[in-house]
């Protein structure tokens, strides 16, 4: 359930888990992501990648259906050898933006108001600052992180709240977009989104997962894999490592700021 641009990783990482555990593996690409999240809410899936934000919803509520067991490490320095990310706030670098401050009455995307990354985030950072969604000139909801990009890009936006690894690999797979995108801002750092196990799993399987998971570094070919990913390794998670995410949704939720605005 994550950014088009990384499905690659996921797709041969789910190559790599059936070839190490001989446990049968379908990786499911052709639904849409609304789609995916309702199979693993059903179990109809049994592991899959979610944001962080629709995690700590469905753990907390009354029909938890799945649970962390990983998440990756990027390698970029920024992210200091933890599961982490940013969520960078992107402008045309032509633009006279300099920093979250410069951007009142500006046009504004999210991707979608599921996201912690691009909505769930930016209502912490404006209640945070005893701002609103007023505080933009027009906001609008693009989708996806790819989407707002290209909004940006066609000078449709002014600027959007990018998942920082989404720009990363956005930017390595088209590297002329370096001349053409600003970060003016960076916020977070977040809990990776985490790669999740449907409690419907039996213990045994959801240990061999995690375990086929932290070891993909130490192989040829799974390393080579998160390489091209812009990924260091994968490490074990737990419930208590969201607990950040419930804060910031906490703070935004107050200030009534989790609910898409009008």
């Amino acid at each position: 359930c994550q950014a088009p641009n990384g499905e690659f990783v996921y797709r041969e990482m789910a190559a790599f888990i059936e070839r190490e555990t001989g446990l049968s593996t379908r990786y499911v690409d052709d639904v849409p992501w609304q789609r995916r999240y309702e199979m693993l809410a059903s179990g109809e899936a049994g592991i899959g990648v979610v944001c962080g934000l629709p995690y700590v919803r469905q753990a907390d509520g009354p029909d938890a259906a799945y649970r962390p067991i990983a998440a990756p490490v990027m390698a970029a320095e920024r992210y200091g050898g933890r599961p982490v990310y940013l969520s960078d706030v992107a402008v045309r670098a032509s633009s006279g933006f300099r920093s979250f401050d410069d951007l009142e009455g500006a046009r504004w995307a999210y991707n979608e108001p599921g996201s912690h990354s691009g909505f769930g985030v930016v209502g912490y950072e404006l209640a945070r600052r005893g701002l609103d969604y007023g505080y933009f000139g027009e906001v609008t909801e693009s989708g996806a992180h790819q989407r707002s990009i290209e909004l940006l890009l066609a000078g449709e936006i002014d600027a959007s709240a990018i998942d920082s690894t989404v720009l990363d690999l956005e930017l390595a797979l088209r590297p002329e977009l370096a001349a053409e995108l600003r970060t003016v801002e960076s916020f977070g750092p977040s809990p990776m989104p985490p790669i999740v196990a449907s409690l419907d799993l039996p213990e045994e399987v959801v240990e061999t997962l995690r375990a086929v998971l932290l070891r993909m570094h130490e192989d040829a070919e799974a390393g080579a894999i998160l390489e091209r990913g812009l990924v260091a390794r994968m490490v074990a998670v737990d419930d208590g490592d969201y607990d950040e995410i419930r804060r910031m949704a906490a703070v935004a939720g107050e200030a009534g700021l989790l609910d898409a605005p009008a």
